[in-house]
């Protein structure tokens, strides 16, 4: 079918090279994906002797072949037993690609408890907050007018960040699925300036402001009273209990039922 070439015995069709650049990509995507650690030498090892053996087959060398499928079998073991933390890593990713467009989100109740005790700690102490949750749509420009972070998601680094004497602490944090995107990002303001005859601070109308632009939920602390309040799809309501709150949360990181699988494969490796 499409033959493009021929080597001796050997014939390269369209669908051989189509074959070839689908094996190389996901390759690729596994080696930048464990790049910078351990783990990426010992991948790099493991693809050179299934080169090896793949061409030992095509030479016909058997003895080769065996010996190298031999080594290949016990190394992939290893890598598995002792580079636990990166597979981990990577099926969090697989669970993220563009193709599966369920908005799967790994460990779901891990996220939400995170960010519901950080911000009922928060209210507990004052501590004024701006939290921007994203539930589909990206907000890249609005996240860059903060300090870029890239942190892995945690009620210890969430309540530093508002921390009154922290540099970061009046502006907005923005997170997607278990991680923080940026700190001290700027959100548009709301035109709206109060709310059943009560008027909005400067957090209130920038958490209402963004979620009337895009796909977020806002979750705002006052830095006065402590009181929670969440703006959703442009419409701001106050006072929220932490069960409300969580019950927001979980609307958001809810994974879908088709790919719940993928939760458990996960969870094994967290054992």
């Amino acid at each position: 079918m499409f033959e493009l070439f021929k080597i001796g015995f050997i014939t390269f069709t369209f669908l051989d090279l189509v074959d070839v650049l689908i094996v190389a990509y996901i390759f690729y995507k596994i080696y930048s994906v464990l790049k910078g650690t351990i783990a990426s030498q010992i991948f790099l090892g493991l693809l050179i002797i299934f080169l090896l053996s793949f061409s030992a087959q095509i030479l016909q060398l058997k003895a080769v072949g065996w010996l190298l499928k031999f080594i290949t079998d016990i190394w992939i073991i290893t890598f598995i037993i002792l580079f636990q933390p990166e597979i981990r890593r990577l099926l969090v990713i697989v669970a993220r690609a563009p193709f599966l467009k369920f908005h799967l989100k790994s460990f779901v109740m891990e996220n939400v408890n995170i960010i519901a005790d950080a911000v009922y700690e928060l209210s507990q102490l004052q501590h004024g907050a701006l939290i921007v949750v994203i539930k589909s749509s990206g907000i890249r420009g609005h996240s860059e007018t903060g300090k870029l972070l890239n942190a892995q998601l945690s009620k210890e680094l969430i309540r530093s960040i508002f921390y009154p004497r922290s540099a970061l602490h009046d502006g907005a944090v923005v997170i997607k699925n278990d991680i923080i995107e940026s700190a001290g990002a700027t959100m548009p303001f709301s035109a709206i300036s109060s709310v059943n005859g009560e008027s909005l601070g400067m957090r209130h109308r920038a958490g209402l402001g963004i979620s009337e632009q895009a796909d977020v939920l806002s979750i705002i602390v006052s830095e006065e009273t402590g009181s929670i309040s969440i703006a959703d799809n442009g419409v701001l309501t106050r006072g929220i209990s932490k069960d409300t709150l969580r019950k927001n949360l979980e609307a958001i990181y809810r994974p879908a039922k088709e790919f719940k699988f993928i939760s458990k494969i996960e969870s094994l490796f967290r054992k």
